[in-house]
């Protein structure tokens, strides 16, 4: 007993080696800058004259009673939300045409998934480049007859262009996670409902949609974190206006630190951005514990 007890002891020292090294990585880069987030959200002031000071509830006060801070939360669930549902029924339609043997599906596949790997900023550019006023947008819609829209500088438009570029660039990672749960649901169970005189639109609903529940699960929680922490598209195409219509939380964060310098603000905001993206991270965690 002695002698397996020791041997136990060395394995257990031998684990905790070798999880040094990741142990420490994440309690530097992740841990820490959790807390000391949470410490900036409770002070106030300056780093460089006058140090900071405590204020206690002070900054989250400020973001109840400030207007501001609710449009642009209403704002960043209008755009997660009008986000999520494309990027979840246009990536699984795909995938599900992709997933049938025909000429050309190998091309198909590549062509579609290359937003994802496309810079954010260049893609960024582009979209503004189509939507401006005088933009190819607007030229083919005067040859078509119709006057031309002031995309960027509409309260109106302004938020569904960011939405389409968010898609547009969500679009090929989800159809490939929809492809790989896909190609796991067993063929035997489409052969079957075939034998029992199933339809397509049958074989959707009752196989293909239950098999793909946690792919679903999945792939909603990350496209909804996507969104939430989405900055490039503000920052590059309207800076948040016109009139703080397409401002989303991460912006406002970034403005309030680093164009304002209010710190303890900005972490008060920060902290409330990390709750929802930890309810999204809860639920997927609930969701595969109960499929295992």
């Amino acid at each position: 007993m002695v002698i397996k007890s020791r041997r136990l002891d060395n394995e257990a020292i031998a684990a905790w080696i070798f999880l040094a090294p990741a142990l420490i990585l994440l309690g530097v880069f992740l841990l820490f800058p959790i807390a000391y987030l949470f410490y900036l959200s409770f002070t106030t002031g300056s780093f460089t004259a006058g140090g900071v000071r405590g204020v206690g509830l002070r900054n989250y006060v400020r973001l109840v009673l400030n207007p501001d801070f609710w449009q642009v939360l209403g704002n960043t669930l209008y755009f997660t939300l009008a986000t999520l549902i494309p990027s979840l029924v246009i990536p699984l339609g795909l995938a599900v045409l992709l997933n049938r043997s025909f000429a050309l599906r190998g091309l198909l596949r590549t062509t579609y998934f290359i937003p994802s790997i496309t810079s954010l900023v260049s893609v960024g550019l582009g979209f503004r480049w189509l939507f401006q006023t005088e933009g190819p947008v607007n030229e083919l819609l005067g040859l078509l007859g119709f006057e031309p829209v002031p995309w960027l500088g509409s309260t109106t438009w302004a938020m569904p262009v960011i939405i389409l570029l968010s898609c547009w660039k969500q679009l090929g990672f989800n159809m490939v996670v929809f492809l790989a749960g896909l190609q796991a649901i067993p063929a035997s169970r489409y052969e079957a409902a075939e034998l029992d005189g199933a339809n397509s639109w049958a074989k959707f609903w009752h196989i293909t949609l239950p098999g793909l529940r946690p792919t679903l699960v999945f792939t909603a929680i990350t496209t909804a974190i996507f969104t939430l922490r989405s900055f490039e598209q503000v920052y590059i195409i309207t800076g948040g206006g016109p009139l703080n219509s397409t401002n989303l939380l991460v912006y406002y964060i970034y403005e309030e630190a680093f164009a304002l310098f209010d710190f303890g603000y900005a972490a008060a905001a920060a902290s409330v951005l990390l709750g929802f993206t930890g309810v999204l991270v809860y639920l997927q965690l609930q969701t595969w514990g109960d499929e295992a």
